[in-house]
């Protein structure tokens, strides 16, 4: 991996496990961790759902999927304005449930990420004495014409923290509504 990031010894151990990526010479790859205060199962949920990414990834507008969700299936995504892109077409490499694994290939769209592939780890964790969940993702793109290795990495690791930021407003926010409907009768009086 490149970039220069310090992982502790749990990341370090789940990215040589899982985020192997093979790189060419005009390629560039990295990984990002992300600690979410809620529970694995949850954020799961909203991660393996490769039918609406638009759950928690913002730049995403619309999603359409062409086949059973499966091993294969592809996806047409339409992308936000304000992004260097319209549209991209990604297919489902890899969904292990039981690993919490998910793996993506961008095989098309208006925009310059080519040969890109995606894996993206959860991971149960304990923080602040509750359950918590480490989620890890990983890259490897080709560098595009007129860019260097270090600019496309920037570009990419930054979609991707922004991508895991709003992972984590919207799964930290589905683990404490259980508690807010509970309370919620009491603030009427």
């Amino acid at each position: 991996m490149n970039g220069g990031e310090a992982y502790g010894v749990l990341e370090t151990q789940y990215i040589r496990r899982h985020h192997r990526h093979e790189t060419r010479e005009n390629q560039c790859t990295s990984a990002l961790v992300k600690h979410i205060k809620a529970p694995a199962h949850l954020v799961w949920s909203l991660v393996r759902r490769f039918d609406q990414p638009q759950k928690y990834k913002p730049f995403v507008s619309r999603c359409i999927v062409q086949g059973d969700l499966s091993i294969g299936s592809v996806r047409e995504v339409n992308v936000k304005s304000g992004l260097p892109a319209t549209t991209s077409t990604e297919r489902l490499e890899l969904l292990n449930d039981e690993e919490h694994i998910l793996g993506i290939k961008i095989v098309g769209g208006d925009h310059r990420l080519r040969n890109y592939s995606s894996i993206m780890t959860v991971h149960p964790e304990i923080i602040d004495g509750r359950q918590g969940t480490m989620v890890i993702e990983s890259f490897v793109v080709d560098v595009p014409e007129g860019n260097t290795q270090d600019e496309t990495c920037y570009f990419v690791k930054a979609l991707i923290q922004c991508n895991l930021k709003s992972l984590a407003d919207v799964s930290e926010r589905m683990a404490v509504q259980p508690v807010q409907d509970q309370v919620a009768p009491f603030n009427r009086y």
